[in-house]
């Protein structure tokens, strides 16, 4: 079986950011943030307005672990930064930000996805992907497609101490992919798997209007796990 692991050095370093996430009131924000603050790193939930942020945060975690800022102040302060906004506003955010994330990896993990009366399904997005137009907006950051298909209900559960399902990794900088493979696998139960470069990222944020049907037939929070690879 191949191996999935990244380099020692890589884990130590995922072990020492502090981690920004935009959008960080949401339930996706607020479980990544949970899980990432039980792992041991700083987190600082982001939002438009800072008292919901600060009230986040309070939800899921306590100073100096977990704080709450507006959007711009957790995009400065923190090391490496989550997109976790919702897909409508998703370009006019990062523009606005593209300054404060200068030089730093920004981990897309938005899902271009909408609903009717049949379901849920893919939105076309004209750069590819929400991760690529995130690359198209932010030219001085190194962007990162990972945790599309983790499930919020899942990471905010207490009662779940193995999350058991990998995530999917995708980039075009190896040190980034490597660093965020590092920093998923912080998360009990989870293995962070290089699937590709960002112009393969569009099926993998569609792939979640498929699980979200697996889990509306199903009654579930199913993920995925590839097979044929160490854990």
């Amino acid at each position: 079986m191949a191996a999935a692991r990244v380099p020692q050095e890589i884990a130590e370093e995922a072990a020492r950011l502090s981690v920004g996430i935009l959008g960080g009131t949401g339930d996706q924000g607020r479980g990544l943030a949970r899980r990432l603050a039980m792992a041991g790193n700083r987190v600082i939930i982001g939002s438009r307005d800072a008292a919901r942020a600060v009230a986040a945060a309070a939800s899921v975690g306590s100073p100096p672990l977990v704080t709450g800022a507006e959007n711009g102040e957790a995009a400065s302060a923190a090391d490496l930064v989550i997109a976790a906004v919702p897909w409508e506003g998703h370009a006019s955010l990062l523009g606005r930000l593209a300054g404060a994330l200068q030089g730093k990896v920004v981990v897309d993990c938005v899902n271009p996805i909408g609903f009717d009366a049949r379901g849920a399904y893919a939105i076309a997005v004209p750069e590819g992907s929400a991760a690529e137009q995130a690359a198209a907006v932010l030219g001085g950051s190194t962007v990162v497609g990972a945790f599309h298909h983790v499930s919020a209900t899942l990471l905010l559960d207490p009662d779940v101490t193995d999350l058991n399902q990998d995530v999917l990794v995708l980039g075009d900088d190896r040190h980034a992919t490597d660093l965020v493979q590092a920093l998923a696998e912080r998360m009990p139960g989870v293995r962070g798997v290089y699937a590709g470069r960002l112009r393969n990222c569009g099926q993998v944020e569609a792939l979640t209007a498929n699980l979200v049907s697996v889990n509306r037939r199903y009654k579930a929070h199913a993920g995925l796990r590839i097979t044929d690879i160490e854990p």
